[in-house]
């Protein structure tokens, strides 16, 4: 008797393993010629960055030649790899939105849901699927329906699954002393200009450290952080500003992403002129930005909003 007459699943069948084999080859054949192609210690440095030693301190006040090949001689390109990064986020948003709620006459929805609460609690249900929701509404904890915010909350000898939203005590606290660490880090990779960061680090930084939260203690306990009514206002906060420092480039002294501020002494924060405005700027454009898309993403596999008949209720 054949494994598929008697009912057991046959081996796996394989698909052109032949084109993924090619595909592996190619990607370590190109990984392989790049390494080759590293320039070692005693190369000839490329003209940017010939360029960017000879004006980042002289032109910038700036003892870090990234930072000024980022935000001052090639700051255009950044312009453009920001906002394409706003436009990333923005086709995020319009794919992960919930949809908007329905507007009716004043109380019409909410006398709606009272009657039918009154005559017909579930209407249309089949048997099973009542039974479903009394199983789901016993599976709810006391007190409002919420799923307890620690596990500490949880009494002992529950019977599964755990429903908790944050971690173990362990990781709770792990996440309260490393948090304030990751944070001031990702400010110092942005406000000293004259070491390596910049904007765009120290804003994946930020949003590392609201991942770190989120994973840590939940998501009710940073949805206030990260609700779209404010993250959204302060990427749209970020993204104006940059466009102002660069225009203002232009305005006044004749050059998109000039610098029309005065220099600071080196090694401090104010050296650099617009270098420090552009970089301050971009940390506020990437941290909301990330975090609108991220948890944009993560919201399409769980259910954060209320249940519609709640919402009709609290109205």
């Amino acid at each position: 008797m054949s494994a598929a007459s008697a009912g057991e699943p046959g081996p796996e069948p394989t698909h052109r393993s032949w084109l993924a084999f090619l595909l592996a080859a190619a990607v370590a054949a190109s990984l392989a010629t790049a390494y080759v192609g590293i320039p070692r210690e005693r190369a000839r440095l490329p003209a940017i960055a010939r360029y960017a030693m000879k004006v980042a301190l002289p032109r910038w006040h700036i003892t870090e030649p990234v930072n000024e090949v980022v935000y001052g001689t090639r700051g255009f390109d950044t312009f453009g790899e920001t906002f394409l990064l706003l436009a990333a986020v923005v086709s995020v948003i319009v794919l992960t939105r919930r949809r908007e709620p329905r507007r009716g006459f004043i109380g019409e929805e909410k006398a709606a849901e009272l009657e039918q609460e009154q005559f017909d609690p579930e209407p249309g249900l089949a048997p099973s699927e009542r039974l479903a929701r009394r199983a789901e509404r016993a599976e709810q904890p006391e007190g409002g329906g919420r799923h307890p915010a620690t596990p500490d909350a949880v009494p002992l000898g529950s019977p599964a699954p755990e429903r908790a939203q944050a971690m173990t005590v362990v990781i709770r606290t792990a996440a309260r002393l490393a948090a304030p660490v990751l944070a001031v880090a990702g400010c110092y990779l942005v406000a000293w200009g004259y070491s390596p960061g910049g904007g765009f680090p120290a804003g994946a930084v930020i949003v590392g450290v609201i991942l770190f939260l989120y994973a840590g203690f939940g998501y009710q306990r940073i949805k206030r952080a990260i609700q779209a009514s404010l993250v959204e206002v302060l990427e749209l906060v970020g993204a104006f500003a940059i466009i102002v420092v660069e225009v203002l480039g232009l305005a006044l002294k004749g050059s998109f992403s000039a610098n029309f501020l005065p220099l600071g002494t080196p090694q401090t924060i104010r050296s650099g002129g617009i270098l420090q405005l552009f970089s301050g700027s971009e940390l506020f454009e990437v941290a909301t930005g990330l975090s609108l898309a991220l948890f944009g993403l993560i919201a399409m596999a769980h259910d954060w909003a209320p249940d519609e008949g709640k919402q009709g209720r609290r109205r």
